[in-house]
């Protein structure tokens, strides 16, 4: 699993922390969305006809969130929980 693009929110974003693009062995994901919730970070996928496109297990959510932490580290990006 590897982040292709990761876009931090403005600011002004509300709970929105950053917007990313992910590759998985044999699929890519764009404009997931990395958002501070009541239960801590969790990563939403975009919706189509009202229904999310995708959902994911608890295991690869938190990979998901640990390397788009790491990556906004990287680049200096100060996060705060809305």
């Amino acid at each position: 699993m590897k982040i292709l693009s990761l876009r931090p929110a403005p600011p002004g974003s509300g709970k929105l922390v950053a917007r990313l693009d992910v590759q998985m062995d044999g699929l890519r994901l764009y404009n997931l969305s990395l958002k501070q919730t009541g239960c801590g970070l969790r990563v939403f996928a975009p919706s189509a006809f009202g229904s999310a496109v995708a959902t994911f297990t608890h295991e690869t959510s938190a990979a998901l969130i640990a390397l788009a932490m790491g990556e906004l580290d990287r680049n200096g990006t100060n996060y705060q929980a809305a």
